[in-house]
């Protein structure tokens, strides 16, 4: 098992105050690049907790995409894996980041890459946060990529709920030592219901957006996409989304059902309607209906008539729906596309 940074300061510093790890933590949020650069640490400790590695991602390639919108960078983690996180300039003339959550992922959604890899690992909350880390500093060093990172979406590889102990503990950090909001902190789950359900009463989870990826809203379409899905889904999806409105729901804070349109599968009138009346019967959702991105498995993107078409009924039905502007292709760095493997990205 991999101790955490903490573990290991407070195995090599046993009988240190409380207050003396807060510092340290304030410090791997600042502008240091070394413990030698916290000198509010005296130099006995900064010498001593040298051992400790000051960032658990090493990167090992960068790509930006032809027209310089979206960064992606392959990390190595402990035990010689990569994982793969993401920068994209947003609306606010801002930056998003996409964190992984985990190397590779069991879930097998048949539209992605990254479940290809299957799963090696989780990831430490360490190994989330600096993925924070790197890209503020990747920005700190490039003062032409004007703006702040405003946003971070857990849309990475893994799936973050399969991960939720790490996931709780990377999202109270940056949430404590940033100035980024929870409105503006997404994290996507293929519906992984006891996790969920947990959110429910869970008093240390923060709540931030949740992204449910749905596909479907017919249940033998939606196991043919996500073959970890099974009859009791949707209604169980159901009964939890209005739970979680009724306690959590406001004005500015929606639940969103995340939908990748795949050509003849899931793109149908029919497949519109379904999806419609199961929003409406819930509330609060707004769905945001993703392009396809090519990852090398049998579907195909649905056509842009057929896009349009499915968001038109949507629509009529007085549900929130939203096209997503896919970013970073020709950097295999746009959505499902994620994937390491051989040491090579694909």
């Amino acid at each position: 098992m991999i101790k955490s940074r903490r573990e290991q300061f407070e195995t090599l510093f046993p009988d240190q105050p409380a207050f003396r790890w807060k510092q340290i933590e304030q410090g791997l949020f600042s502008t240091a690049e070394s413990w030698e650069d916290l000198t509010s640490l005296s130099k006995e400790i900064r010498e001593k907790i040298s051992s400790i590695p000051f960032s658990t991602v090493e990167p090992e390639n960068i790509l930006k995409s032809g027209n310089g919108d979206t960064h992606k960078v392959i990390l190595k983690v402990e035990g010689d894996k990569e994982i793969e996180s993401v920068l994209m300039k947003n609306k606010r003339e801002a930056w998003t980041i996409c964190v992984s959550s985990q190397i590779g992922c069991a879930m097998r959604c048949g539209f992605c890459a990254t479940g290809k890899m299957g799963l090696s690992r989780s990831l430490t909350a360490d190994e989330i946060i600096d993925q924070y880390r790197f890209w503020q500093r990747y920005l700190d060093e490039r003062p032409e990529l004007e703006g702040r990172i405003s946003n971070i979406v857990f849309m990475g590889m893994g799936e973050p709920l399969a991960n939720y102990g790490a996931v709780k503990e990377s999202l109270n950090a940056i949430l404590k030592h940033t100035d980024i909001g929870r409105t503006r902190i997404t994290v996507s789950t293929v519906g992984v219901l006891p996790r969920l359900e947990q959110i429910l009463t869970d008093d240390d989870w923060p709540h931030i957006r949740l992204a449910v990826s749905l596909h479907s809203a017919i249940p033998a379409t939606r196991k043919e996409i996500v073959p970890t899905s099974y009859d009791e889904f949707l209604p169980k999806i159901e009964a939890w989304a209005k739970a979680y409105l009724k306690k959590f729901g406001n004005r500015r804070h929606h639940l969103t059902f995340e939908y990748v349109m795949l050509k003849d599968v899931n793109d149908s009138e029919k497949h519109a309607r379904t999806l419609a009346n199961f929003v409406k019967r819930i509330g609060n959702v707004r769905v945001n209906l993703i392009p396809y991105n090519l990852t090398g498995v049998e579907f195909q993107c649905s056509t842009g008539s057929a896009t349009d078409l499915f968001q038109k009924i949507l629509k009529e039905k007085g549900v929130v729906t939203t096209i997503r502007h896919t970013m970073g292709d020709d950097i295999a760095a746009a959505c499902g596309q994620l994937i390491v493997e051989n040491n090579k990205t694909k």
